[in-house]
């Protein structure tokens, strides 16, 4: 058996941010999740649909590991990224660090993980990973799923190997705090800027403030999208509001964030942007549960209402980005 000692397997409500927050507290820096999501610009939107797809999805947050990678970059932290087809090598790339002590971020699909009570395939799932023996591995996941949990090495390695949407091949990290580690603080106003930009200039229509415009017009017709309205409106619904979101498609993250800010900063732009953000939050969780009664009633008025309140979103988080995108470091 191989455990990394002085772990502290603080399950958090955020998968990504659940595994930086247990490897960055095991290097000496512990910030709240809420910090940790901004500081990784996290926040975004996406209208996800294709033929493929049984319905259409929304997303709250950037594509997975690029949190990481903008929280790496942002506190000069060294990010060692390995990935590989071979499961042989895959966990050696796991099992030495852990043997020396280290604690390390796997990205996985959640759907083979034993304690996962929602069978449900989403290869960006990502945990901690602290330990192993003979059967288990010894992992941190969120409040949600448990906290600290094990599961079986043979789960796991289906888990790493899967394949399909947004699935990495085998993914394992570790991250390193440098000596002179920058002042988290002097970070904020460059990754609540970078985040503002890319919510306010998206590539596609699909993206950012563009993309709550679009699903305000396209869920109104969401009754007709599927045969089965009772169980894919409701389960939509659900994925905003429970699916490792914090609520309200991680406003209320973005929301924390900003309010930790501004104890920090004095900026009549942050407040603004708080303010704007407390509001949003408010909005998306009674569009989650305007969606549920369509699902739950077949009835068509809840959507266009829950299309109208996305537009009303789409202005709201445009102007609190706009301001924010003013913020001066």
């Amino acid at each position: 058996m191989s455990t990394v000692v002085d772990i502290d397997a603080r399950g958090t409500q955020h998968c990504e941010t659940t595994a930086l927050g247990v490897l960055l507290r095991h290097q000496g820096l512990d910030l709240s999740e809420p910090m940790l999501f901004g500081l990784g610009s996290g926040l975004s939107f996406v209208y996800w649909d294709s033929k493929n797809m049984g319905f259409p999805f929304l997303g709250g947050r950037v594509k997975p590991f690029e949190l990481t990678r903008s929280l790496a970059t942002g506190l000069e932290l060294e990010l060692l990224v390995q990935e590989t087809t071979s499961s042989r090598r895959a966990w050696e790339n796991v099992a030495a660090p852990i043997d020396a002590g280290h604690p390390v971020g796997l990205q996985l699909d959640s759907y083979h993980l034993d304690y996962f009570t929602s069978k449900v395939h989403f290869g960006g799932h990502v945990v901690a990973m602290y330990g192993y023996d003979d059967h288990a591995a010894y992992l941190v996941d969120t409040d949600q799923q448990g906290g600290a949990v094990s599961t079986s090495l043979t789960s796991l390695a289906r888990a790493r190997a899967a394949r399909g949407p947004m699935t990495a091949k085998h993914r394992s990290f570790t991250l390193t705090a440098p000596r002179d580690l920058p002042s988290p603080q002097d970070r904020i106003i460059p990754a609540i800027t970078a985040c503002a930009d890319a919510f306010l200039n998206p590539p596609i229509a699909n993206l950012g403030h563009r993309g709550i415009e679009k699903a305000g017009k396209l869920v109104r017709t969401w009754l007709q999208r599927t045969d089965q309205p009772q169980r894919d409106l409701p389960q939509a619904a659900l994925l905003m509001e429970k699916a490792g979101t914090g609520g309200a498609l991680f406003r209320n993250l973005y929301r924390d964030f900003l309010a930790e800010c501004t104890e920090l900063h004095d900026s009549s732009h942050l407040r603004t942007g708080l303010g704007l953000y407390t509001e949003a939050a408010t909005l998306w969780t009674e569009v989650a549960a305007l969606i549920t009664k369509a699902g739950e009633s077949g009835e068509a008025p809840f959507l266009h209402q829950a299309g109208t309140i996305l537009g009303d979103l789409s202005r709201m988080e445009r102007e609190a980005m706009q301001a924010l995108s003013r913020l001066e470091a």
